[in-house]
């Protein structure tokens, strides 16, 4: 087999609209439209789902990337010779071969010792392109996060032996992180694959010598080519090299080289004064930013949001409006991106609440209620005040009364009464 022999990591987003692109390039790269394409329903196997996620994912790239894509199946290491024999032949035979969404653990329970590992290894030292993603993705690197296990579980953070296709491939010493810049934890940290900021430290401090953290963002594409050396960088967000709790950052449209990967990881060395396998940087700081334009779904719903409700509060109808129309210019412009998340599914959901919450206010009236009773009460003021000016304390204790049971409370002064309405 020859051929370009290309290992691409995805941080998340494997079947939407963004990284069909990405799969499409990748497979024009091969030169045979035919190309047999297959996908490792491995890191999904223990789901009760998973023959719906397979047909949904050989759907997407038939209708979405334009090539038919096979389904090697080898849920567990526990299938019979056959099963196994035929998985691991419709791999050997594929010059593109995906995996991705599941979980990690499981995947390297079911890999590990066994045919799998090595056949995708062949595939990049001979000819063909693997593409890994999300679950998938954090197994090819020297150590991997068990994520569910950590985030939904409670174990404390601990590194997993990964496969390290990456270092075999590469020369790269890494752990590769997708989802690097994932948000939807909303009030709590989320970033780095549902660890936060806390126990990427924690893991960090407990990486191989000389290892650092590759990470890739959600919808975003780290394109290897071993043949070439390059390294580049396709989708929504970007890749960071991270070493002892600092980063250097790609953003998608980099063309680099894999040297340069790891010579940033030397740089960050370098300018710390961290030696490989030290505890921490000198001041175990981040300088990892994202750029204002990439600032997260979650954030923006939130302030739209915040805009709309202090808009409402303030019966300022025209501003509350214009906050959800830029609530759906923002959903919309994700969309036109290519991007496909839960945060987005998260965005319509407030955005039509929102909605509701509108039509809700206009049905009772968004204007000042002062404005529809201030002719009225202000007549009752001045009958009340002529009144006092007659010494009736009776009629005017008798009118603050009246107002005083609707609601108004009146408020005398030397310069006359004024008024407010209760909430």
């Amino acid at each position: 087999m020859s051929g370009p022999r290309i290992l691409a990591i995805m941080g998340s987003g494997e079947t939407a609209p963004a990284m069909a692109r990405v799969h499409r390039s990748l497979l024009e790269r091969l030169g045979d439209p035919a190309a047999p394409a297959v996908l490792i329903d491995t890191p999904y196997g223990f789901q009760e789902n998973a023959d719906e996620l397979s047909a949904r994912i050989v759907a997407y790239f038939a209708e979405s990337v334009g090539h038919a894509l096979s389904v090697a199946t080898f849920r567990s290491r526990d299938v019979d010779a056959l099963d196994a024999s035929t998985a691991l032949a419709l791999i050997r035979e594929a010059r593109y071969v995906l995996a991705g969404p599941g979980s990690p653990s499981y995947a390297l329970r079911q890999w590990v010792d066994g045919p799998i590992p090595g056949a995708m290894s062949d595939m990049l030292a001979t000819g063909g392109i693997v593409t890994v993603a999300s679950a998938a993705a954090l197994t090819v690197g020297l150590v991997t996060v068990p994520v569910y296990e950590i985030y939904k579980v409670g174990e404390d953070p601990r590194w997993l032996d990964g496969l390290d296709l990456l270092g075999q491939s590469t020369g790269l010493k890494a752990a590769v992180v997708p989802h690097y810049d994932n948000a939807e934890g909303g009030t709590h940290d989320t970033r780095f694959c549902y660890l936060g900021e806390r126990r990427l430290r924690v893991l960090e401090a407990a990486l191989p010598t000389g290892a650092f953290v590759l990470g890739v963002d959600g919808h975003t594409a780290l394109v290897l080519d071993l043949e070439h050396g390059t390294a580049s960088v396709f989708g929504l967000g970007a890749v960071t090299v991270r070493a002892k709790g600092r980063s250097v950052i790609f953003p998608a449209g980099t063309e680099t080289t894999i040297e340069a990967l790891a010579e940033s990881a030397r740089t960050i060395g370098r300018s710390t004064g961290w030696l490989p396998g030290a505890p921490s940087a000198p001041d175990g700081s981040t300088d990892r930013t994202i750029p204002a334009s990439r600032a997260s779904l979650p954030d923006t719903v939130a302030q739209r949001e915040g805009t709309f409700v202090q808009a409402l509060e303030a019966h300022d109808a025209r501003t509350a409006a214009a906050a959800l129309l830029e609530l759906d210019s923002d959903i919309e412009a994700r969309l036109r991106a290519g991007e496909d998340s839960p945060d987005l599914d998260s965005a319509r959901a407030t955005f039509r609440a929102l909605v509701v919450r509108l039509a809700g206010a206009a049905e009772a009236g968004v204007r000042d209620p002062r404005e529809a009773v201030d002719p009225f009460i202000e007549a009752l003021l001045e009958l009340r005040a002529r009144a006092r000016a007659a010494h009736d304390w009776s009629a005017a204790d008798l009118i603050r009364d009246r107002l005083t049971d609707a609601g108004v409370e009146v408020h005398d002064g030397d310069a006359g009464s004024t008024w407010e309405l209760r909430a």
